[in-house]
C-alpha cells in the first residue's frame, strides 16, 4: 500500500484519538455531569444521591476506559505492524459500542444531528477502518503446499 495511504491512516488515528481523548477526558473527570466541554450540563435532577454518586463513578470509569482507548490510538500510529490486531479489537469495540445505541430504540436520537458524526464513525467508518488497515498491513507470504512426509 503506498505511503500516502499509511499516512492519512495514521493521521485519522491521531485526529480519532485526539477527538476521543476530549470527549473522554470531559467525562472521566467530570462524570454525568462532565466538565460541560460540550454545553451545560442541566439535563438532569438527582433524587437519588447515594444513586448518582454509584452511577458517576461508572461514568467516570467508562472515561477513564475511553481515555486509554484514545492514547492507544495515537500511540498506534507510531507502529501499525506492531498494534495490528490490538487495532483490529479496538475497531471492533467501539463499532459494538455504536450497535448499542441502537438498543435505545430511538432513532431520531442516535441518527439526530446530534449523534449523527458519532453514529456513522462507530457503524460505518469503523468496519472501513478495518478493511482499510488490512490492506495496509498486508503481508505477501509465499503459498505453500501440503507434502505428505
Amino acid at each position: 500500500m503506498s505511503t500516502i495511504s499509511s499516512t492519512a491512516f495514521r493521521a485519522v488515528l491521531v485526529v480519532l484519538g485526539a477527538i476521543s481523548a476530549f470527549v473522554a477526558i470531559n467525562v472521566a473527570f467530570g462524570g454525568l455531569d462532565t466538565l460541560g466541554w460540550p454545553g451545560p450540563t442541566d439535563y438532569f435532577q438527582i433524587t437519588d444521591p447515594h444513586a448518582y454518586l454509584v452511577r458517576d463513578s461508572h461514568a467516570r470509569f467508562y472515561g477513564g476506559v475511553y481515555l486509554g482507548i484514545a492514547a492507544f490510538l495515537i500511540l498506534a500510529a507510531s507502529n501499525l505492524h506492531k498494534y495490528r490486531v490490538a487495532l483490529y479489537l479496538t475497531f471492533t469495540l467501539v463499532f459494538i459500542g455504536g450497535l448499542s445505541r441502537l438498543t435505545q430504540q430511538a432513532p431520531s436520537v442516535s441518527f439526530g444531528s446530534d449523534l449523527i458524526v458519532s453514529t456513522v464513525v462507530e457503524l460505518v467508518g469503523m468496519p472501513a477502518l478495518i478493511i482499510w488497515l488490512s490492506a495496509l498491513t498486508r503481508t505477501r507470504t509465499a503459498i505453500t503446499t501440503y507434502q505428505p512426509a
